[in-house]
């Protein structure tokens, strides 16, 4: 369907993509927000998750966020971007502890629980 040229002018278009100052913060305390035992950890987060998301992952909910804001018709993306893609983003990024199996408490339902 895409080319390789394609694909990799896409990829450098939605780098491109500005993004305001208070949609990055979000992204970067979405992601802290999963660290157990950390300032922005919720409690479901300091019972159920034994390792949190890394720097990474608040840059790859910037550039999801962005890759959804344009298929979207978006010149910027927003916090509901973030939020649309936080699920694909941090979900095997984030590792449950013993008591999170044993409770049935998904990775899906720990990050509902953040927003």
């Amino acid at each position: 369907v895409l080319t390789a040229k394609e694909i990799l002018d896409f990829q450098e278009l939605i780098r491109k993509i500005p993004i305001a100052d208070n949609v990055l913060e979000y992204a970067v305390g979405l992601a802290s927000k999963t660290r157990p035992g950390k300032e922005l950890a919720t409690d479901t987060v300091n019972n159920y998750i034994s390792w949190g998301a890394g720097p990474r992952a608040s840059q790859y909910l910037v550039l999801g966020a962005k890759c959804h804001a344009a298929i979207s018709g978006k010149y910027s993306p927003d916090i509901e971007d973030v939020r649309a893609v936080a699920k694909y983003v941090l979900r095997h990024r984030i590792v449950r502890n013993y008591k999170a199996e044993a409770a049935g408490i998904t990775e899906e339902n720990v990050i509902e629980g953040l927003f």
